[in-house]
């Protein structure tokens, strides 16, 4: 089944005819496979894990799909070229002109821009947002919910630099001052929101193998090992802005762990001696409660015996119900009016 954008998009397939086309931050469907009916070949970039693992499979010599915040092993002076880009507004809004610039690095001279989105999203200012070196967004489809937006490069680009996508500030934590790289479409205050304050003002004492869920851009990963620099921590999270933003926070603070993609806690191996996270999970909604449930109950297989596993939650959020099922105890070692700090140690 394909998005609203993704049916929109389709709609409007014929401009695509025999074309080398790029789709960057795709959806959780099989829109650059479908596209294949007319162009020539489609590589797809997705910058959500989850929606990467969803394509992947269905790769061929035509179809190429990658993860991460840009196309691999690209040269910045001899990045492939493409007929077309399309881009899917993304949800975090000052993440849309970094899409932009590298949609414009990878487009032959005049090449063509489409660009699609869900009215609620923002894309409804788009004709603001392009940059000067693509001509005047049109609008050339309204359907599903979704608008539809068509330009072409006129200019030329500023080159690629991740550098030029960062804001770095130092924050004060209870492990004291560190530094906080954030690129756009990262969630970030620049100062602890209320969860994350709590959870480092209870830091529990941890050794061996620690997993950071959900590490965003390494805030808390820097704290632990401000704290416990002996620490072997691995960093988890579905999105590749988030995991780029902490390996650059990593290396501004000296620090060093591993830092991977993935899907809730698939792509994890083996136990840990500690779990800790302020997962990103905070709606309420009936799907966020399901990726919830699976991450106790994961958590609960990879946690090695004396193990410690300790989140920070949204009071509204059933984690009392679920953790007590998987764990068979509840221990909230602090909360304030937001949020509860809930901790286990596996005996």
């Amino acid at each position: 089944m394909l998005t609203n954008p993704s049916q929109v998009i389709i709609r409007n397939q014929d401009s695509l005819s025999q074309h080398k086309v790029l789709v960057l931050n795709h959806e959780a469907d099989l829109l650059p496979k479908v596209l294949l009916d007319v162009a020539a070949s489609v590589d797809a970039l997705a910058l959500d894990y989850h929606h990467y693992l969803h394509l992947a499979p269905h790769a061929n010599s035509k179809l190429r799909c990658y993860f991460g915040h840009d196309l691999p092993h690209q040269d910045p002076l001899e990045r492939e070229k493409y007929d077309t880009v399309i881009v899917y507004f993304p949800k975090a809004k000052p993440l849309a002109p970094y899409l932009f610039n590298l949609a414009a690095n990878h487009l032959v001279p005049n090449g063509q821009l489409l660009v699609v989105g869900e009215n609620k999203g923002g894309i409804k200012s788009l004709v603001k947002l392009l940059p000067e070196y693509f001509a005047t967004g049109m609008k050339l489809d309204n359907a599903r919910h979704c608008l539809l937006f068509g330009s072409s490069l006129e200019g030329s680009a500023p080159a690629m630099k991740l550098s030029d996508w960062v804001s770095q500030y130092q924050l004060t934590t209870p492990q004291g001052e560190i530094s906080i790289c954030n690129l756009v479409g990262v969630f970030s205050e620049k100062r602890l929101d209320l969860g994350t304050e709590l959870l480092l003002s209870h830091l529990p004492t941890l050794s061996g193998r620690v997993l950071d869920f959900g590490c965003g851009a390494g805030v808390i990963a820097a704290a632990l090992l401000k704290a416990q620099p002996s620490l072997s921590l691995e960093c988890v999270d579905i999105n590749a802005m988030a995991l780029a933003s902490c390996e650059l926070t990593l290396a501004a603070n000296g620090m060093t762990a591993k830092v991977y993609p993935s899907d809730g806690l698939a792509q994890t191996t083996g136990k840990f001696n500690g779990i800790i996270s302020n997962p990103p999970f905070h709606d309420g909604l009936a799907s966020t409660t399901s990726i919830a449930q699976n991450f106790v109950t994961d958590s609960a297989k990879q946690l090695q015996h004396n193990g410690i596993w300790q989140i920070v939650a949204n009071r509204h959020l059933p984690y009392s119900d679920i953790i007590a099922a998987e764990f068979g105890q509840l221990k909230v070692v602090a909360d304030n009016n937001k949020y509860k700090l809930y901790y286990f140690q596996h005996k």
